[in-house]
Parts: C-alpha cells; structure tokens; sequence
C-alpha cells in the first residue's frame, strides 16, 4: 500500500488507556504501508487531547452531559484538519457521529466482560458481604448491581484505572468495576482474575472495541484503514449500535447489549436505575452471512423487542432516569 507523503496524525484523549489504543492503531498502519518503525512514527504521529470528560471528575458522565464528553474535541481536531483520524473506545461513541465523520475501521474486539475488584478478593456479585459500599460512575453498572444486590451502596467513581484502585486500597470503597479489556491493554495483571459472567453482568454495547473516525471526504485515510477492519467485530458492533440507537442511547439510560461472534446469540436489555426493573431479550444473527445491513435491521429488532416487553414503564424510564 502506498503510504502517505505528508504526516497523517491520529487524535486520540490522553489517558493511559487511550494511548496505548492509539499506539497499536499507529503500528497497525506502520504495518500495512510497510514503513519501518521510525518512518512510520513520523507520518502517523499521534496527537494527545484532553476531552471534557476527562477533566471532569467531580461527577457522573450523566451529569456533566453524557457519553459525548470523551470524543467532542477529538472530533472537532478532526473536522478542522488537525488530524486524519481518531481512535475511540467504541462504548463512549455517541451513535450518531458529528456530520462530516464517519466510523474507517473497527478493530478486532477484546474481551467485552466487566470484572469486579473487590478487597476481599470476590469475583461474583453474590459473594460480596452485606451492605457493602462500590464505586462506580457507570449507570449501567449501578442499575445491574442493584437488581442482583440491592442491598449494597453505590457512590460515584471516575477517574483512570490506577485512580480507581487506589481508592480501593485506601478503603473508601469496597469494591469497584473495571473492564477486562482495558486491563488487558494496559498489561494489568488484574486482567488474569476471574471476570464475572455475562448473566451476571451484561456489558455496555460495543464495549472493548476500538473503533478509527475519519472525515468523510478523506478517502486515502480510508484506504490506510482498510487492511485493520475486523468484519465480525464491525457485525457486532453495527447490531450493538442499532440497538442502543432504539433505545434513547444515552448515558441517561441503563442499557446493556452484546452479540457474540461464536454462538451468534444477540442479547440486550434496559433496566431501570435502581435496578428494581429489568428487561432483557435475546435472538441469533448467522454471522457467517449477515450483511452490516442486517445487523443494523437486528440491533434495531431487539430494540422494539424490549420496547414491547417493558411497555409504558420504559417510556417512563427514558423520560425520568
């Protein structure tokens, strides 16, 4: 593949996390145009922003405005030329992407299941001692906790990775959620423990894969790209999407959806946030001959299913959650 004759930048938030994303996008693309390591570094450099989401810690996502906080500087780089792409936790994407942008690649997904770090060293939820308190800024997490355990105490916790531990171990918390993906990344040897099933706790949609925006227009960015899409995550995640998309798709809502690639059953659900309602529906895409089209037209099929299950207290839910 040709590779680019002037630098390429790619945007990415400046967390630990995102980083390393970025990173592995970088040498993903060293690698197709067949630059060395030095070359490559040069004409896709990576340019780190600080989103508002990160700098806001004082409070829940929710309540600064929504998923949109972690990408609306890095899109607005992008759309006034600064870079050519951006790498994104596909989770925090919006599922409707600002005009002019468009979604290149979808990398091939980590494990999508959230694990729980506790002091006493529990990995399921029934296991946690009564009444404990856990830190999370996830309304998702909160919602699916309290329908298996409302009997603990949930307060907010953001921040990175480290940030959270370090409040578990100086006992503020007694537990915490992170996602096994991120863990994975980082190289945290947390990532080995056991992470809790999909029953227990259904991931975020689109939860641990990466996804690379570029400009509409830009079609050599487009075709850098092509060589790292991974067709059955893009199936997941376009389904994943469609399905947060029926269902309001902010952060004002509990939502919860993933489809996997082996079994190919397809399961999403809503509750409400204190956990004492949930509906949860499930149904099978053929990956092997779905078309993105098709995962979109699922996604949305099981939104309407749940739609159906929930009745006028979903409505409810969506107005005042």
């Amino acid at each position: 593949m040709k590779p680019p004759s002037t630098p390429q930048p790619i945007a990415t938030r400046r967390s630990p996390l995102a980083l390393v994303q970025a990173r592995d996008v970088q040498a993903r693309l060293i690698a197709a145009c067949g630059l060395d390591v030095e070359e490559g570094e040069r004409l896709f450099p990576i340019l780190g922003l600080v989103s508002t989401g990160d700098r806001i810690q004082d409070r829940t996502l929710l309540e600064a405005g929504g998923k949109g906080l972690f990408t609306k500087e890095i899109d607005e780089a992008q759309l006034a030329g600064e870079a050519a792409f951006a790498v994104h936790s596909m989770k925090d994407v919006p599922t409707e992407l600002p005009e002019g942008l468009a979604l290149g690649a979808i990398l091939e997904r980590e494990d999508p299941r959230d694990m729980l770090l506790a002091r006493g060293g529990e990995t399921r939820l029934a296991d946690l001692p009564e009444g404990v308190t856990i830190g999370t800024a996830s309304l998702r997490r909160q919602a699916q906790l309290l329908h298996a355990r409302p009997d603990l105490t949930i307060v907010p916790l953001r921040g990175n990775v480290d940030t959270r531990l370090g409040r578990l171990r100086d006992g503020e918390i007694y537990a915490t959620f992170l996602a096994r993906a991120g863990l994975n990344r980082l190289g945290r040897d947390e990532a080995q423990r056991a992470p809790l099933a999909m029953d227990e706790m259904l991931p975020a949609a689109a939860q641990a894969a990466v996804g690379v925006a570029v400009r509409t227009d830009d079609a050599e960015a487009r075709a850098w790209l092509a060589p790292l899409n991974h067709p059955a995550t893009e199936l997941a995640i376009v389904a994943e999407r469609a399905f947060l998309r029926k269902l309001d798709g902010s952060c004002r809502t509990p939502i919860a959806a993933h489809l996997n690639n082996v079994s190919m059953d397809f399961t999403g659900e809503v509750l409400t946030p204190d956990g004492q309602y949930r509906w949860r529906e499930q149904s099978r895409i053929d990956m092997t001959t779905a078309s993105l089209t098709d995962a979109d037209t699922a996604g949305q099929a099981l939104g309407e299913a749940v739609r159906a299950a929930a009745g006028d207290r979903l409505a409810e839910v969506l107005g005042t959650a």
